[in-house]
């Protein structure tokens, strides 16, 4: 696994950005130069000062952009050079209390909109930045104005925002007809067509009617949706139900990811009870795929290995897994079809995971 966050020593009062390059890269107000490297880490000069960083080579933090804490002692690499899996984590507050979060909410929240304004301006060419939470559009004003800014600036940058859809209203559709808006994808969940069940599943009374809402809100900025259903044992039946109610309602998505469950967070204390062996019956998935695609909504599989998806869906087994947290088991060296493949969270049960695949 890739590590995201590395301790590192700075002279600095206040958290700050860096881009790191090695000595004679600099050329930005930014920039970080490379002056020695050990085999603990590496260290850099800017204009704050001195930041001392272990635990990663000079050459693999390379043109990263970083977060430096002074006093938490730690950068946080928010933007890895060639990676495509960048994310911003805006917050780790929620409205929500989803049964397999896979990282429970905390009631603190520290805003650090500015700095990751700053990052996404140093960003490479051509990029997608995530941002996630907690529920980014918590702080929606923030989210938001961060958003057209760096878009505003930047021509070559899009982003795509996780967010449980539950904040959207009549004010916002002038604001996101904007046409910076669209380069932004908005990821939404939603587990079922019945609303007892998406409520129960997400842990909040009233979440399918308010996401409703915002789903009118949203068609009618013209934005850009990414549908998302995390499966579990608890809606795996309703699949298909819920295929012909995005369908009939909803058609104006981009496309409707179905994912495979993470072993991380509260999914991970609740495994048995939620967790489905699609390879042992993927029936209810096939269906709902086929029964969306047959009406014009476009659908593909997240975090699940290509060989454990029949050979009628395996071509919508997208490798999904962002490349920090991504693994795979020992059986899968030899797979022909290993790079196009999710493989398997880093935290995935292990014997579970070699016991599942089977190379191509």
């Amino acid at each position: 696994m890739i590590r995201l966050t590395l301790p590192a020593m700075s002279d600095a009062e206040r958290p700050y950005v860096a881009r790191l390059g090695r000595t004679g890269s600099s050329n930005g107000v930014h920039d970080f130069e490379l002056i020695g490297e050990d085999v603990d880490g590496a260290t850099y000069v800017g204009r704050n000062g001195l930041v001392a960083i272990d635990g990663a080579t000079a050459a693999e933090l390379e043109g990263d952009v970083i977060i430096v804490d002074p006093a938490g002692g730690r950068a946080e690499r928010i933007l890895r050079r060639g990676s495509t899996h960048n994310t911003l984590l805006v917050t780790e507050r929620c409205d929500q209390l989803c049964l397999m979060c896979s990282q429970p909410p905390k009631k603190t929240h520290v805003d650090r909109f500015a700095l990751f304004e700053e990052a996404c301006l140093l960003a490479e060419p051509g990029s997608l930045i995530g941002v996630s939470g907690g529920e980014p559009t918590l702080y929606k004003s923030d989210l938001l104005g961060m958003m057209e800014r760096v878009l505003g600036e930047r021509s070559d940058i899009e982003f795509h925002v996780l967010t449980n859809g539950q904040f959207f209203d009549d004010a916002d559709v002038v604001r996101l007809r904007d046409p910076r808006y669209g380069r932004v994808t908005w990821g939404i969940p939603v587990y079922a067509a019945e609303a007892v069940l998406h409520d129960r599943i997400v842990g909040k009374d009233g979440a399918f009617d308010r996401l409703e809402t915002s789903m009118a809100v949203l068609a009618r900025a013209g934005a850009r949706i990414e549908l998302r259903t995390v499966l579990i044992a608890d809606n795996v039946q309703a699949l298909p139900i819920l295929a012909s109610y995005i369908a009939r309602r909803l058609r104006f998505v981009e496309v409707w990811s179905i994912m495979q469950l993470e072993h991380i967070g509260f999914a991970r204390t609740r495994w048995a009870s939620l967790f489905v062996d699609h390879a042992a019956d993927f029936a209810p998935i096939g269906e709902a795929i086929d029964q969306a695609m047959l009406r014009g909504v476009r659908a593909q599989l997240f975090n699940f290995p290509r060989c454990t998806v029949p050979v009628a869906w395996r071509g919508l087994a997208r490798a999904s897994i962002s490349d920090w947290k991504r693994r795979y088991a020992d059986a899968c060296s030899p797979c022909r079809e290993r790079d196009a493949c999710s493989g398997f969270f880093e935290w995935h049960p292990t014997e579970q995971a070699e016991a599942g695949v089977r190379p191509l």
